[in-house]
C-alpha cells in the first residue's frame, strides 16, 4: 500500500493591513496554496494571488467572537497538510507576535507536519511608521516593550506585571487594546508612569482610513470615549509620539482617506490603482467594461494577409496595439510584417506599447485625441494613401471619416470589443448612498456609458466628484446628465491622479 506523502503548512505573515507590505516570499506561498486558512485583519486583497481553484477557509476573530476554535484551527491545518496539500496559514502581521502561530507550530509538530514560517512586517512595526511615531530615536527611547491589551484567558484582570512595565522608561507599545485602554491607562498611572505621558492611538493603521488620537495618559480615555474609538487598535504610550507632528507623512499625503472609484477594465486597471494609492487614496475597483475579442476575426484576418498595401498603420490605444499583435502571432506572423508602414499612435501609452515590440512611431500627436492626430498630419499628403484601423468594435467616426475626406483609403477593422462586466461590484450603490465614495473615475466614453446603464439611481452621484480623463470622455458624461469636475490637460491617468490631488486640494 502506498502512503501519501503529506503536505505543508505555511505560516505567512500578511502584514498589519496595507497589500504593499506582504513579503514577496508571502505571495509566492499564496501563488501556490491548495488551502488558504485566512484571519480578520489579513487585507482582503491579498486573497487575489490565489490561484482559481484554491480553497478558502476563513477563520477569524471579531469582537472576541472566534469563527473557529485555535483547536479546530490546528486540527483544520493538519488534515489538509495530510491529504498532502500546500496549506497557507494567512495570520495578519506576524505570526509569532501576538499571532497564536506558535501554538499552531507547536501542533504541527506534534502531528509530524512539515512546516514554514514566513515572517511578516508586525503591526507595532508597520503601524507606527504608517503613523510617524519611530519606536526608538536617539533623543527620546532606546528600548521597546510590545504587550498585548487583550485578556485572552478571560480573567479578571490583565496577565501583566502592570509595576514592571510601568517602571520602562522606553516605548510601550499595547497591541488589541481598544476596548481596555482605560484599565491599561489606570494601571500604568497607578504604578507610577506619568500622567503627562504621550499617547497615540492609531485604528486601522497603514491602511487610507488610519485615524490617529493622541493626548496623554490623562486625557486619552476621555479622547477614546468621546471619539468611539473601536478596534484594531495600536497604542503607543512613551515620549515618542511627540515627533509625530514633525515626522507625519501617511496622514499628511494628497488623497488620504478619499475613496476613489476607479471604472476602467480590471486588466488595465493597476497602474491606475497604484498611483491613487501611492497618493493615499483608497481605490476601489469598479470595473465596467471587459476587454474581450471581436465576435468576428475575418476583417483583422483579411487585412493583415495584405500588410504589405498599406502605406499607414494607425492605433489608438493599448487594446488595440495588443490584440493586433496577439493576432499576427495567431497567423504565426511577426512584426517584420510591418516593414514600410509608417506607424501613428494617438497618445504616450499607446506610443510606449508599439515601441516595447521594437517598433518605430513615426507620428504621435501632441493631444492624445484623433482630432490631434489629423492636425499632425497636417503636412502630409493622404489623397491615395492606404491606411489601416484596427480598435473597439464600436469607436467614434471622427478619424475615418476626416481621413477619407482628405482623399485617403482607410480600413477600420474591429481587433476588440468592450463589454460590460459579468459579475459587477453591487455594493457600490450602498456606498454611495452612504456618502462613502469622495470620486468616480472615468477613463473612456465606454466606461461612462455602461457605468450609467449599471447605476439605478444617478441622483446617487449628485455629490460625488466626477473626473474624466479628457474632454471626449467629459462631453459624453455631461451628454449623459453627469456635472464634470475633473479634466486634466494632459489624457493620461497620471495627469488624472494629479488633478485629483489639485481639485481635493481646493
Amino acid at each position: 500500500m502506498i502512503s501519501m506523502k503529506p503536505g505543508i503548512v505555511i505560516l505567512v505573515g500578511a502584514g498589519p493591513g496595507d497589500e504593499g507590505l506582504l513579503t514577496l516570499k508571502g505571495r509566492d506561498w499564496i501563488e501556490r496554496a491548495d488551502v488558504i486558512v485566512y484571519d480578520h485583519l489579513v487585507n482582503a486583497r491579498l486573497i487575489r494571488f490565489a490561484k482559481k481553484e484554491a480553497e478558502l477557509v476563513y477563520a477569524g476573530k471579531k469582537a472576541g467572537v472566534y469563527t473557529m476554535s485555535q483547536e479546530a484551527i490546528h486540527s483544520l491545518l493538519i488534515e489538509k497538510a495530510g491529504q498532502g496539500k500546500t496549506v497557507v496559514r494567512l495570520k495578519g502581521g506576524d505570526p509569532f507576535i501576538f499571532g497564536r502561530g506558535g501554538e499552531e507550530a507547536r501542533a504541527l509538530k506534534k502531528a509530524g507536519i512539515p512546516f514554514t514560517v514566513v515572517p511578516g512586517v508586525a503591526s507595532p512595526v508597520g503601524v507606527s511608521a504608517y503613523a510617524g511615531i519611530p519606536l526608538t530615536h536617539r533623543d527620546f527611547s532606546s528600548t521597546v516593550s510590545i504587550v498585548t491589551g487583550s485578556n485572552e484567558k478571560s480573567r479578571e484582570d490583565l496577565p501583566i506585571d502592570w509595576q514592571e512595565i510601568a517602571r520602562r522608561p522606553g516605548t510601550l507599545v499595547f497591541l488589541m487594546g481598544a476596548r481596555k485602554l482605560p484599565r491599561i491607562v489606570e494601571n500604568l498611572i497607578r504604578y507610577g508612569k506619568d500622567p503627562e505621558t504621550p499617547v497615540a492611538v492609531i485604528q486601522w493603521g497603514t491602511l487610507p482610513r488610519q485615524k490617529t488620537w493622541t493626548g496623554t495618559l490623562k486625557t486619552i480615555v476621555e479622547t477614546a470615549r468621546k471619539e468611539n474609538i473601536q478596534p484594531p487598535a495600536l497604542t503607543i504610550v512613551g515620549d515618542v509620539v511627540r515627533l509625530k507632528e514633525s515626522i507625519d507623512w501617511f496622514e499628511t499625503l494628497p488623497l488620504f482617506g478619499k475613496t476613489i472609484v476607479v471604472t476602467r477594465a480590471e486588466d488595465q486597471s493597476a497602474s491606475f490603482i497604484h498611483l491613487l494609492r501611492e497618493k493615499g487614496a483608497d481605490p476601489l475597483a469598479f470595473p465596467v467594461i471587459q476587454t474581450v475579442p471581436p465576435d468576428d476575426w475575418e476583417p483583422l484576418d483579411e487585412a493583415l494577409t495584405r500588410l504589405a498595401q498599406y502605406d499607414g498603420l494607425i492605433f489608438t490605444s493599448v487594446n488595440g496595439v495588443r490584440f493586433f499583435v496577439q493576432r499576427l502571432a495567431h497567423w504565426d506572423k511577426d512584426i517584420r510584417e510591418l516593414k514600410g508602414i509608417r506607424i501613428y499612435a494617438i497618445g504616450p501609452k499607446t506610443a510606449q506599447a508599439v515601441r516595447g515590440l521594437g517598433i518605430r512611431v513615426d507620428v504621435v500627436p501632441e493631444q492624445f485625441v484623433a482630432e490631434s492626430l489629423l492636425e499632425s498630419l497636417g503636412g502630409e499628403d493622404v489623397a491615395g494613401k492606404h491606411f489601416l484601423l484596427p480598435r473597439a468594435a464600436a469607436a467614434r467616426e471622427t478619424l475615418p471619416e476626416a481621413l477619407r475626406a482628405r482623399g485617403a483609403v482607410i480600413d477600420v477593422v474591429p481587433a476588440y470589443q468592450t463589454l460590460p462586466p459579468q459579475n459587477p461590484n453591487g455594493d457600490l450603490a450602498a456606498r454611495l448612498r452612504r456618502h462613502e465614495i469622495d470620486a468616480i473615475t472615468f477613463t473612456s466614453s465606454s466606461t461612462v456609458k455602461n457605468f450609467m446603464a449599471m447605476l439605478d439611481e444617478p441622483s446617487l452621484l449628485a455629490d460625488t466628484v466626477i473626473a474624466c480623463i479628457g474632454p471626449i470622455t467629459a462631453r459624453t458624461a455631461e451628454d449623459l446628465g453627469l456635472r464634470v469636475d475633473v479634466v486634466p490637460e494632459q489624457f493620461t491617468v497620471e495627469a488624472l491622479a494629479a488633478a485629483l490631488e489639485s481639485h481635493f486640494a481646493q
